[in-house]
């Protein structure tokens, strides 16, 4: 009976705790972003009060260097970004009308190979569709800007952040040591060890995958822009930070950038070399950067990553990606405390029927 309440407790705590995240999720973005914030700078708070400081003073001066840190990489990136996104938007109707004039090209060559019905219904599809794709984008673009939802979003993810992840970080021993005290004390022990067990994969998996995308960032940004594309910083930084999804940034920058260069390059000299740059990117990632800053430390296979990532944007949005690994995280830790629970238990081993363990 001890068993079933305590099933059926933790069943209760998780449908409670998806009600709430799903209702709340509209606000919950900055404090998680505090969150994860607080989490990551705690260590370096605790070798300050190692070394004298008080938690207080340790909390401020990690504060304050993180954020003259992050506001001095965004004014040095953030000037270039904004001016390519801006010359991309004016000059997206021209390049939507070259492909819009490039593919019915292409239809022409084929009108001899196959129907010309099928042609022209292609041609008055495209001519249809393709010519508005420039107004739909800046529409979509001004209602996500201009939306109460957002603006209220991006306010708090600037202005609250900060706040949420100072008080985070300050009280952050004293909140752990207090959810400590509340733990079920024959099960106290198990649960810390788990707990220290999802802590470490965590904190190595994402500041191993950080790492592989600024990396990944840097090369793609500085390869594009070398090669002379336009945006192409803009669509480095964009594949490189998409990277935590394996594939996903390689497969966007690819298509993006490659998009662009046939649009606006002659030179097929110079679209190769945009080709080359993604792929000597995933052979970095794949040969040296995730083997030795990622590894295997979150016990998940990648398709389990990937849908997991997924699922949580879809569910909750950018706060359901940002949870994503941390889910991801406590699902491994999970399984293989279950598998290992399920290995030394008589329905595996067959003791009461006798049968021999395999």
């Amino acid at each position: 009976m001890n068993a079933r309440w305590t099933a059926a407790f933790w069943v209760v705590l998780l449908v409670v705790s998806l009600l709430l995240l799903d209702a709340l999720s509209g606000i919950l973005l900055p404090f998680v972003a505090g969150m994860a914030v607080a989490y990551f700078l705690d260590p370096l708070c605790d070798r300050l009060e190692r070394l004298g400081l008080s938690r207080t003073l340790s909390t401020w001066v990690v504060t304050i260097v993180f954020g003259l840190t992050f506001l001095l990489v965004l004014a040095l990136i953030l000037p270039a970004a904004v001016s390519q996104v801006a010359d991309l938007a004016q000059r997206l109707p021209s390049l939507v009308e070259q492909a819009r004039g490039a593919a019915e090209q292409l239809l022409q060559r084929l009108d001899s190979r196959i129907a010309g019905d099928l042609v022209a219904q292609a041609q008055d599809a495209m001519s249809g569709s393709v010519g508005n794709v420039a107004s739909l984008m800046a529409e979509t673009a001004t209602r996500l800007l201009s939306g109460g939802a957002a603006v209220i979003n991006m306010l708090g993810l600037i202005f609250l952040t900060p706040v949420v992840s100072y008080f985070l970080l300050r009280d952050w021993d004293r909140m752990v040591a207090k959810v400590d005290s509340w733990l079920p004390r024959p099960q106290a022990p198990t649960i810390r060890r788990l707990a220290r067990e999802v802590d470490e994969i965590l904190s190595g998996y994402v500041r191993g995958v950080l790492t592989v995308c600024l990396a990944l960032s840097v090369f793609y940004s500085v390869g594009l822009t070398l090669v002379g594309l336009p945006s192409g910083l803009i669509i480095g930084l964009t594949a490189g930070m998409l990277s935590f999804v394996p594939f996903l940034g390689a497969v966007v920058g690819f298509l993006l950038s490659v998009g662009l260069a046939l649009l606006q390059f002659d030179d097929w000299l110079r679209i190769g070399a945009v080709m080359l740059i993604f792929f000597a990117g995933q052979a970095l990632e794949g040969n040296v950067l995730t083997p030795k800053l990622v590894g295997d430390r979150i016990g998940l296979h990648p398709v389990i990553v990937i849908f997991v990532v997924l699922a949580g944007g879809v569910l909750f949005g950018f706060l359901g990606v940002l949870l994503a690994l941390p889910i991801a995280a406590v699902l491994g830790v999970g399984a293989r405390f279950a598998l290992q629970r399920y290995l030394a238990s008589r329905l595996y081993r067959g003791d009461r029927t006798g049968t021999p363990p395999p």
